[in-house]
């Protein structure tokens, strides 16, 4: 596995490696001693989820917050996203800066967040199947979120206006300046 540090500390892109032949392909997917070994994170994943969805959707801005918040392990096993990651952490040095990164079924490359961090994705092909390790179970009262087209963020999602989908309570999510002042 190949581990590089993403522009916002602590996220970082993971690159598998992969083995193929006639038959198809074969690669680890996750190895907790490799993953602590090559990211300094010593961390226990409790709770695995997968989403499908088509293009144009796009899903987020979303987070956990206080004793709730998460640590994902994103990859795509189908598809093509555009994945994108807010620094929502008021102490660190990459505070509120983003990042992008398209990860595919066909690079099988992932992403880790760490806590404190918005997560969302844009499907960017017809079909996506999309999985993601946590640190720390859901829990719906420490639900939260920055509205996707927030303008201070300005995040272009690869995807045109028209052909988004993007669900009501997505659409209902504060503004990035109302979620700081509240």
């Amino acid at each position: 596995m190949t581990v590089k540090q993403s522009p916002l500390k602590g996220c970082f892109v993971i690159e598998p490696q992969v083995f193929e032949d006639e038959r198809g392909s074969f690669f680890e997917s996750f190895n907790q001693k490799s993953f602590e070994e090559n990211t300094g994170i010593d961390i226990e994943f409790v709770q695995d989820n997968q989403s499908v969805s088509q293009y144009g959707t796009i899903r987020g801005l979303h987070f956990q917050t206080g004793d709730f918040a998460q640590a994902k392990l994103i990859r795509v096993a189908k598809g093509k996203v555009l994945d994108v990651v807010v620094d929502m952490r008021p102490d660190s040095e990459t505070y509120l800066k983003q990042f992008s990164y398209v990860l595919t079924g066909e690079n099988n490359h992932q992403l880790f967040v760490p806590r404190g961090f918005a997560h969302g994705f844009a499907c960017l092909s017809e079909d996506v199947i999309f999985v993601y390790k946590c640190d720390n179970y859901y829990h719906k009262a420490s639900e939260s979120g920055i509205l996707y087209n927030d303008n201070t963020l300005n995040i272009d999602w690869q995807i045109p206006k028209q052909e988004q989908i993007v669900s009501e309570k997505d659409q209902n999510l504060p503004t990035l300046e109302t979620y700081l002042n509240s």
